[in-house]
């Protein structure tokens, strides 16, 4: 083994022929004898660059519609034959076989044909089999060998190659293998879990997970925890398809909460929301006809805790909303998009990350979500239902007004994207007191009322604005204690799962308050 090794032959077959021209250029610069096929082979041609096509150099042509063509001795042995093993340089000798110092691959785009809405067969074909036969026996030989997979590795090739005088390290080389089994293994996962797809097999024996690094973190949650950021394969727009177009660099806790935020305030498509988000909870949401009524709404349900929080719009930011938020110490803004004024009242706040989607998602849209356990994961699809009203069931003798239904229908919406047991009272399309995330139902009620107390005395208002609101349980109340709370809090209508052992017990206690309540049949847990 030695650690700088010479590029005498590189063979090229690539889809993505981004660049290629050019590197192609600098190897024969280099007295690099140039392998290609087909494609590859024709551009080079093209552009004056000597190249020898692999069915000439193999003396087999490519055949069965191009599936066979690098499969063959003379190209494996080439990548891996080790060059300090006298057996090895014997066999290549007596076979000829010549050394490959130098493979360019990168892999027929499955991905896109599947994004395409591709049928099955066309699907198969764009299955790569040569390709990732030859990067892993180059990876594997990586001694001897460089293998490149991204048109994005050139540059970094060629700065190598030119301090090394037309070679590579073995320092190098070791990165790139690294970089190419990481490369197949993705690959590899996208068939896997398309073909569980084409099968029906929504959960499937073996989970196979591929995602590609977007940014390290300076820690995670804590200053002693390192992160990362990875992003996955998905359609899904949201916090892997935005762009930061200004701030700081974005923390793990940053792109936790605002994912959160932007999930939430998706799920309202019909006006204009915005939701505020501290520690993956919202303190305020609100619905307004325009997004400046509803900030105002949503900053009004707990002012304090909106302190550095993050703003999700789902709406294009406008002038008039940004110079609001601005006056606000918050984290980071996330929105489809923004106009200039916007644009304008956002660039004083120099530290305030703002990250554009230029779209939003279908709050109904099918997706997995998975979170790791010791030694595992728990997988299970995305919480992607949407309260139809027809479903709604009111148990009670007195029917929630039409004011108190709308209520109803955005305070469960909320309650969905909040930390269980989680109560939320609402009012006039904002919350106006949440109750997050604790162990009883009971004080989840009293936590989002006194928040709301708080508000009234700090603004000297006459009542909590809990007082005429509508409350929502993410699930059923298991006694009618939790029912009570929010009826002392001034709720006069509930929203609920309904399901419990002791419906009756907690309808009749509805009556006697006087209290509308419907039935959802649908719990929203959120841990």
């Amino acid at each position: 083994m030695t650690d700088s090794h010479t590029i005498t032959r590189a063979l090229i077959s690539v889809s993505d022929k981004a660049g290629l021209v050019e590197l192609a250029k600098q190897l024969a610069g280099y007295g690099v004898e140039i392998l290609s096929t087909g494609g590859s082979a024709e551009k080079l041609r093209q552009a004056g660059i000597k190249v020898i096509e692999v069915g000439d150099y193999t003396g087999f042509p490519e055949m069965m519609d191009g599936r066979v063509k690098t499969l063959h001795p003379r190209i494996h042995g080439g990548l891996l034959q080790r060059h300090d093993r006298e057996e090895h340089q014997k066999a290549a000798h007596e076979h000829n076989i010549p050394p490959i110092d130098l493979l360019i691959v990168n892999l027929y785009p499955f991905r896109a044909t599947v994004a395409k809405g591709a049928d099955f067969e066309t699907c198969i074909e764009n299955i790569d089999i040569g390709g990732p036969a030859m990067v892993r026996a180059a990876a594997k030989n990586h001694d001897f060998v460089a293998v490149v997979t991204d048109p994005a590795q050139y540059d970094e090739l060629l700065a190598e190659m030119k301090t090394r005088n037309g070679g590579t390290s073995l320092s190098f080389r070791k990165k790139l293998a690294a970089a190419a089994y990481a490369h197949t293994a993705s690959y590899d996962s996208a068939v896997s879990a398309w073909f569980a797809r084409q099968l029906g097999e929504e959960y499937p024996d073996t989970l196979t997970l591929a995602a590609t690094k977007r940014q390290s973190l300076r820690y995670g949650e804590n200053p002693h925890q390192s992160a990362a950021f990875y992003v996955a394969d998905s359609s899904r727009i949201g916090l892997a398809s935005a762009i930061q177009i200004q701030g700081k660099e974005l923390s793990y806790n940053n792109l936790n909460d605002t994912d959160a935020a932007f999930e939430l305030v998706s799920e309202f498509t019909d006006q204009p929301a915005i939701a505020i988000i501290k520690h993956a909870n919202p303190c305020g949401v609100a619905v307004g006809k325009d997004l400046i009524s509803a900030y105002r709404l949503a900053l009004a349900c707990d002012p304090v805790s909106a302190f550095g929080g993050i703003i999700a719009c789902n709406r294009p930011l406008d002038g008039e909303t940004a110079k609001a938020i601005a006056e606000l110490f918050a984290e980071v803004i996330i929105a489809p998009d923004l106009d200039n004024d916007a644009r304008d009242a956002l660039a004083a706040k120099k530290n305030l990350r703002v990250l554009l989607t230029r779209a939003m998602p279908d709050p109904k849209g099918a997706d997995k979500v998975v979170k790791s356990v010791a030694g595992g994961f728990l997988v299970q699809t995305r919480d992607n239902v949407v309260l139809d009203r027809a479903q709604l069931k009111c148990v009670t003798k007195r029917q929630p007004t039409e004011a108190e239904m709308r209520d109803l229908i955005f305070a469960f919406t909320v309650g969905k994207h909040v930390k269980s047991n989680t109560i939320v009272y609402a009012k006039d399309g904002a919350t106006v007191g949440i109750g997050a995330g604790q162990m009883s139902r009971v004080d989840s009620a009293r936590i989002a009322a006194r928040k709301a107390e708080d508000v009234a005395a700090a603004e000297k208002l006459a009542a909590p604005r809990t007082r005429g609101s509508v409350a929502a349980s993410d699930a059923f109340f298991p006694f009618a204690d939790g029912l009570l709370t929010v009826a002392e809090a001034g709720a006069s209508a509930v929203i609920q799962p309904g399901g419990s052992m002791r419906d009756a017990e907690v309808i009749e206690a509805a009556d006697k308050a006087g209290l509308a309540m419907v039935f959802t049949g649908i719990r929203h847990f959120r841990h």
